[in-house]
């Protein structure tokens, strides 16, 4: 049987994965945050008046994994098992990284993906009053392992 997005209506509907094998699935996904010198050197310090920038960043970008299927309409709510973000500064700004594993029928690549759009529009909420003009850019999933698609490598 075909997997299918749409009913027989011809109107979405979340496709039913019930009769999928349960596996071990994992995403990665970036995002870059283009931010001054002056914003960036002020996050390293700790000194942006909201707080602890990454570290709020990192919550907020979990609490997106958790909550994926609140705000993406087809995703399926899913077991999380883990969910890591980390930070690497660069001269232009900060690329964030998510790591997000599951053991379920369907993959994490969505709950990846908003985890570093999340984090990064956290980074941009927190930083706004200093500079307006930041920039989010190369939003993309890296890799996914799991699945009956199988595993996929970003390629540059």
């Amino acid at each position: 049987m075909e997997f299918t997005h749409f009913n027989e209506q011809g109107l979405s509907k979340m496709v039913d994965v019930s009769d999928k094998e349960s596996t071990t699935r994992t995403a990665c996904a970036t995002a870059f945050i283009e931010v001054s010198d002056t914003t960036l050197e002020k996050i390293k310090e700790g000194t942006i008046k909201k707080g602890n920038v990454l570290a709020v960043a990192q919550v907020a970008g979990i609490m997106a994994v958790k909550n994926t299927s609140t705000t993406i309409p087809m995703c399926h709510q899913i077991p999380i098992t883990s969910a890591d973000i980390n930070f690497e500064y660069h001269d232009k700004g900060i690329k964030i990284i998510s790591i997000v594993k599951s053991n379920g029928v369907t993959g994490v690549e969505m709950e990846a993906l908003n985890a570093v759009s999340v984090a990064a529009l956290t980074i941009y909420d927190m930083c706004k009053a200093i500079q307006k003009d930041m920039r989010i850019t190369d939003i993309h999933l890296v890799s996914k392992t799991g699945g009956k698609s199988g595993d996929f490598l970003w390629q540059d």
